[in-house]
């Protein structure tokens, strides 16, 4: 069953940690981003946050594109997902195609810790130092990277180009000048965005990649693109090459052994295909090449208390263990999932447990410590049970302990109902009605219910905390936008438990496609739908009769309506995919996915092979989906096409 509750907590957690990274305040390290960024991966595949990289960033800083964007690398956390990699890329394999039959078929080298950045010269000259950014426009800090150590102010030939490095601060510089930053990335990510550039004589940078301005052809290949960051006297991240994934692996390890000691933080190796391609290079995730991430860290410690963190009507237990050093940081409270994982594990206060950071805000407890991992004399004498809530602390209902869930079941909790009021503002993306306001609205007893909302006045709302006239107007103007959703949105926008818009397409499709059909239909008829099951069903249908009468003021009110479903012969996008990038001006994305979604067409995140349309406002960027797009011959239409199509299917003629 997808958790939609769990995706959207990752995609919140995932935006929060991004922004922090690049704000240089980073609250978490990469090995723990990376966790929330596979779990989200593997919940949700198709998930907008991935054709996203970096950043906005609103510090005052000029803007400035990249020359070519600078986009993530695909991940391999172990030597498995390298080797699957190396195979899929035909690395490595022994045929004699690598680096032209050298048989060199890996280069590899340290993947730095720091704050990436992009020089840009003119004829020898540097004119621009951009920040990562969102991978495609970042900060343009070039006085701030003219005091850094390793930025070259003119170079010793007229190249136009691009010159790829990652600022970085040393272990030494840190410890005596910076202990009050949680680290040295963190430090780097600060200083390199002052506005007055002080500190910046204390950092350094370190490249790995340059790409000359129209000219693919400039670098021959990667180690060639290495001897001439070298000879032009710029100092670069350590770089090895391998002939065998083995040796990658190997590697790897003495790396991972040895980390502690270098005098910059690496979290691991990237490993490129040696010959330059790039096309890929272009991509927003590029392919042939692959960040091969070290080992997390498992700590054991004990068990002293049980909290129980409260989200919702949800109780989530969090495990309160004697301090521990995992990945660079001490933990003290970890989590432990539900109560069946207690009682599967047979856990009790006072039991020795191992912690790993698993990428949660806080890391888990994985289960039972090994016999003899920690000292017999640090155990305490006696153990004790661990006590779970009974009650609700916000209505005092009897709390209901569903295994893999401990939950108020009472309908009219008041967190239960808050709770609600967000997810129906977070799917119809009411961007205006922030948290605050909302929690305001709710504790004053003006909004507890979705069709609350609708009520609401300007001259009223003008009166909240840090609103005033103009302010409130706008809230009013977007509230009462009329909106047609389907079926799927509609019903997702109600929380009910682990439901989700991708389950209800699923359930749509089957034939239970309106509120009528949907609130008829036995339990059993819904449990056969490919996917669901029957908790998941009973979950649909006892959660439409609680929602029946809200759902139907809502409806009501002729704001919000559901989209009927057209026939087969009467949705003239039936089969059709389209992808969007960028910023649209006549609505907001999940608008426009909607609108196609009426018509029988499906949205994508991504660029695939089988995409009828990316829409752009952009057509000719060298963006990463532009690129795919143009490769795999999908069509590239404006919006000015794109509403034009809407309105009527057979009028756009488009090349690709």
């Amino acid at each position: 069953m997808i958790n939609k509750d769990r995706i959207s907590a990752l995609e919140q957690l995932i935006q929060k940690y991004q922004k922090s990274y690049y704000d240089g305040e980073a609250e978490i390290n990469d090995a723990e981003f990376d966790l929330l960024w596979d779990e989200l991966k593997t919940l949700d595949p198709a998930n907008p946050l991935f054709a996203k990289v970096g950043a906005d960033n609103t510090d005052g800083f000029p803007k400035a594109k990249h020359l070519i964007p600078m986009g993530s690398q695909e991940k391999a956390a172990n030597p498995a997902e390298f080797r699957a990699w190396a195979v899929k890329m035909g690395l490595g394999s022994g045929d004699g195609d690598s680096a032209a039959g050298s048989g060199l078929a890996f280069i590899v080298q340290y993947k730095l810790d720091g704050a990436s950045l992009e020089l840009q010269y003119e004829k020898g000259k540097l004119v621009r130092a951009i920040t990562r950014g969102d991978g495609i426009i970042g900060d343009e800090i070039t006085a701030n990277a003219r005091r850094m150590a390793g930025v070259l102010p003119a170079l010793s030939v007229p190249f136009s180009g691009g010159v790829r490095g990652e600022v970085v601060m040393s272990h030494a510089v840190w410890q005596e000048k910076y202990t009050d930053k949680a680290n040295c990335r963190n430090a780097a990510n600060g200083l390199m965005r002052r506005k007055d550039g002080a500190g910046c004589e204390d950092l350094n940078l370190i490249t790995y990649d340059a790409a000359a301005e129209g000219d693919d052809a400039y670098f021959k290949d990667e180690n060639k693109k290495i001897e001439w960051l070298k000879k032009q006297g710029f100092e670069v991240t350590v770089t090895k090459e391998f002939s065998d994934p083995e040796e990658v692996i190997k590697y790897r390890a003495d790396v991972a052994a040895m980390r502690e000691k270098l005098p910059v933080d690496i979290d691991g190796l990237v490993v490129k295909d040696p010959r330059t391609d790039m096309t890929d290079l272009r991509r927003t995730r590029p392919e042939r090449q692959i960040a091969f991430k070290f080992e997390l860290e498992t700590a054991f410690s004990i068990l002293r208390s049980v909290e129980w963190s409260e989200s919702g009507a949800t109780y989530t237990p969090i495990g309160v263990v004697d301090p521990v050093r995992i990945a660079g940081t001490t933990v003290q409270r970890a989590n432990l999932n539900n109560p069946q994982m207690i009682r599967s594990l047979g856990l009790m206060i006072g039991s020795a447990v191992s912690v790993v950071k698993r990428g949660e805000i806080i890391p888990k407890i994985e289960g039972l410590a090994p016999d003899g991992s920690l000292a017999a004399e640090l155990l305490p004498a006696e153990k004790t049970e661990i006590l779970f809530p009974k009650h609700c602390t916000s209505c005092n209902t009897e709390l209901v302990d569903g295994g893999t869930r401990l939950y108020c079941p009472n309908p009219g909790c008041p967190k239960r109902l808050h709770h609600r009021l967000e997810k129906w503002v977070s799917v119809l993306d009411i961007r205006e009605l922030g948290e605050k306001l909302i929690l305001q609205l709710f504790d004053k007893g003006r909004v507890r219910q979705i069709a609350d909302f609708y009520t609401l006045e300007a001259a009223e709302l003008a009166g909240y905390e840090r609103m005033g006239e103009l302010s409130a107007a706008k809230v009013v103007r977007h509230i009462r936008t009329p909106r047609s959703l389907s079926l799927a949105a509609f019903v997702a926008g109600f929380d009910l438990e682990g439901v989700g818009e991708t389950i209800m397409d699923k359930v749509a499709a089957a034939g239970f496609d309106t509120l009528e059909k949907l609130r008829s239909a036995p339990v059993e008829e819904l449990a056969a739908v490919y996917g669901l099951g029957e908790i998941t069903a009973r979950t649909i249908a006892e959660g439409l009769v609680e929602t029946a009468e809200e759902m139907d003021r809502v409806l009501s009110g002729g704001i919000i309506s559901i989209t009927p479903p057209l026939p087969p012969d009467a949705a003239p996008l039936r089969g059709m995919s389209f992808c969007f990038t960028g910023e649209l001006v006549s609505m907001k994305r999940n608008e426009a996915e909607e609108k196609i979604k009426v018509l029988g067409a499906s949205a994508k995140s991504s660029v695939v092979k089988e995409l009828s349309y990316l829409v752009t406002n952009d057509p000719e960027s060298g963006s990463g989906k532009n690129v795919k797009a143009r490769k795999l011959g999908v069509a590239i239409i404006s919006e000015e096409q794109f509403l034009s199509l809407l309105k009527d299917p057979g009028s756009v003629s488009v090349g690709v």
